[in-house]
């Protein structure tokens, strides 16, 4: 009877030792799967980041030459705005 006793004891600990290598597992594997998950947020982050400088540095080109359109306007256009009444 004691015999049996140890052996149902043996069992229930191989089965908990069993159960606790499982969960370890499943927790590294979701801890590696969430570092991914990061790594390419970051990476995806990084691509938008240098695609809005790529367009702010157009838009600035694009700015900058409206302006010097403006400054190379002539605007005279010979009216006397003192005889319009």
């Amino acid at each position: 009877m004691k015999d049996e006793i140890e052996k149902k004891s043996n069992e229930a600990l191989v089965g908990l030792v069993i159960i606790i290598i499982i969960l370890v597992i499943g927790g590294v594997y979701l801890w590696q799967s969430r570092i991914k998950q990061l790594e390419m947020i970051k990476a995806q982050n990084a691509i938008i980041a240098a695609q809005n400088e790529a367009i702010m540095k157009e838009n600035a080109n694009a700015l900058d030459a409206l302006e010097q359109d403006i400054k190379n306007t002539n605007t005279n256009i010979g009216v006397d705005t003192n005889s319009i009444k």
